[in-house]
C-alpha cells in the first residue's frame, strides 16, 4: 500500500467514529422524552434574550448616575452588563432542571437540562476568565478556542475529536506536526506567555524601584528579562508539544541570514539601543535637543526613544540617529545649565547701574540659582542701543527653558522701569526735499533713538 495512504487509514478511522458518535447523540435528541427539554430550552433562550434587553437597560441607567466610582469598578460593571444574556441562560437553564428534578424526582430523564445548564454556567466562567487576557483579537481565539473545548468535554466528544485532529499531520524530515499538535502548541504557548507577562511585570515592577540602578541600566534589565521570559516560553511550549528543536534551529539560522539583510535599519536600531542603555549617554527624565527637537526622554525602547516636547507632542527618535547624529543632552552629568539672555539699553544710561540692575533683577527670579551669581557684561556698542549679555544657572532644565527666560526679561522690564533706564529701538526720519527744477524724495539713512 502506498504510504500516504497508509497514513490516511487511521484518520479515515478515527473520523468514523466521531461521526458515529455525533449521529448517536443527535439520534438520542431526537427522542420523544428529549424533545420537549429542547422545547424548554429553546424557550430558556427566548427567555433569556428579554431578559438581557431588560436588565441592560436598567443597568445602564443605574450606571450612568455613578460618576464618581473607580474606573475598575465602572469597567467591572460595563463586562458584567455584556455577559447578562448568557448569565440569564444559564440561571434560567438551571432553574428549568431544578424544576423538572423536583417535580418528577426522575434526574435521568432531564440529561439534557442538566447538560445545558452546565454547559452554560462553564460558557460564563470562561468569558470571565478570558477578560485577563488583554489583546482584543487573541482574547477572542482564547474564549472561543474553550468554549469549544468545554463543550467537548461535556459532551463526551473530546477523545474523538483529539484522535481526529492528531491524525490531520503533515512529516517534514523527522518532524511530524498534526493539527492537534499545532492547537496544543499555541495553547500551552499562550498560558506560558501570560505567565511569563505575570512575573516580566512583577519583577519590573521590583526592578524600577532599585534606586541602586540607573535608569538606564533598570531598563536594560527589564527589556533583557522580558526577551529571556518570552523566548523561553516559546521554545518551551514547542518542546513540551513533541517539536524536535534540532531542526528548527537549522531553520531558524538560514531565515535569520535572510532577515538580517532585509532588516539592516531595525537591526541597527535595535543594537544602537543596546548601546544607548550599557554607555547611560540618554536615560528617562534627561532633556535633550536633536536638530529642532526639544524635549523630555520619556521611555527608551529596543527600536526608538520617545521625547514629549512642552506642548505634549511625542517624537519617536530611532536609536540609530542617536548614536550616530549630534545630540544635547542638557542633564548628561548634572541639571545644571546656563543660559544666555541679549538686551540693549540707550547710550544715555549708566552701564554701571545697567549691569547692577540686571543682575538684581536675574537674582530675583525663582529658578535662577544664587550660588552660581547671575553675570552681566557688555559685548558691543550696536546703532541704537549698548549691548548686553545677561548669564545665569538654573539646577531644573526639566521645567522649561522658554519659561525661565520669559520671567527673566519680564524682570528686567521691571526693574529698568524702576531705574528710568530705557530700552531704544531704531527709528527713521523721511525728509522732503524740493528745488527749482524738479522735487524728489531721498529716505535718509541715520537714525536717532529716543
Amino acid at each position: 500500500m502506498d504510504p500516504a495512504l497508509q497514513d490516511l487509514v487511521p484518520l479515515a478511522e478515527q473520523l468514523s467514529l466521531l461521526w458515529t458518535r455525533a449521529t448517536l447523540f443527535a439520534d438520542d435528541l431526537l427522542r420523544p422524552r428529549n424533545l420537549w427539554q429542547l422545547l424548554i430550552l429553546a424557550f430558556v433562550a427566548l427567555a433569556a434574550l428579554g431578559l438581557r434587553h431588560v436588565l441592560a437597560a436598567r443597568m445602564t441607567e443605574w450606571m450612568r448616575g455613578l460618576t464618581h466610582r473607580p474606573k475598575w469598578q465602572l469597567r467591572a460593571l460595563v463586562i458584567l452588563r455584556n455577559r447578562l444574556g448568557l448569565i440569564s441562560f444559564a440561571a434560567l437553564a438551571w432553574v428549568a432542571y431544578l424544576v423538572a428534578f423536583e417535580t418528577m424526582r426522575w434526574p435521568t430523564q432531564y440529561r439534557l437540562l442538566q447538560l445545558a445548564a452546565t454547559i452554560g454556567t462553564a460558557w460564563v466562567v470562561v468569558a470571565f476568565l478570558t477578560r485577563l487576557v488583554r489583546n482584543p483579537f487573541l482574547r477572542r481565539i482564547v474564549a472561543w478556542g474553550l468554549w469549544i473545548w468545554v463543550t467537548l468535554f461535556y459532551l463526551g466528544l473530546l477523545d474523538e475529536t483529539e484522535a481526529a485532529l492528531d491524525g490531520l499531520a503533515v512529516q517534514m524530515g523527522g518532524i511530524r506536526i498534526s493539527v492537534w499538535s499545532a492547537i496544543s502548541a499555541f495553547a500551552l504557548i499562550l498560558v506560558l506567555f501570560a505567565a511569563a507577562r505575570f512575573v516580566s511585570t512583577a519583577s519590573a515592577a521590583r526592578v524600577t524601584r532599585n534606586e541602586d540602578l540607573s535608569p538606564s541600566m533598570r531598563v536594560l534589565v527589564v527589556k533583557m528579562l522580558q526577551i529571556v521570559l518570552y523566548a523561553g516560553a516559546f521554545f518551551l511550549g514547542l518542546k513540551a508539544v513533541g517539536v524536535d528543536l534540532t531542526g528548527l534551529a537549522v531553520l531558524s539560522g538560514a531565515i535569520g541570514v535572510g532577515l538580517g539583510f532585509g532588516l539592516q535599519k531595525v537591526i541597527s536600531n535595535l543594537v544602537s539601543g543596546v548601546i544607548i542603555l550599557l554607555d547611560k549617554s540618554i536615560k528617562p527624565g534627561d532633556v535633550i535637543s536633536i536638530g529642532d527637537t526639544f524635549g523630555w526622554v520619556t521611555t527608551l525602547t529596543a527600536r526608538y526613544v520617545s521625547i514629549t516636547t512642552r506642548d505634549g507632542k511625542e517624537y519617536l527618535i530611532p536609536n540609530e540617529d542617536l548614536i550616530t547624529g549630534q545630540v544635547v543632552n542638557w542633564s548628561h552629568s548634572n541639571d545644571l545649565v546656563r543660559l544666555d539672555i541679549f538686551f540693549g539699553t540707550a547710550y544715555g544710561d549708566d552701564p554701571h547701574l545697567v549691569r547692577r540692575t540686571a543682575i538684581a533683577a536675574a537674582k530675583g527670579v525663582g529658578r535662577v540659582l544664587s550660588a552660581k551669581a547671575p553675570v552681566c557684561h557688555i559685548v558691543g556698542f550696536g546703532d541704537s542701543s549698548v549691548d548686553y549679555i545677561l548669564r545665569f544657572w538654573i539646577a531644573d532644565p526639566t521645567e522649561g527653558l522658554t519659561n525661565i527666560r520669559g520671567n527673566v526679561y519680564l524682570a528686567l522690564w521691571d526693574a529698568f522701569q524702576a531705574e528710568g533706564i530705557s530700552i531704544p529701538f531704531p527709528q527713521r526720519e523721511v525728509r522732503m526735499l524740493g528745488g527749482d527744477g524738479d522735487a524728489g524724495e531721498r529716505a535718509e539713512g541715520g537714525s536717532r533713538v529716543s
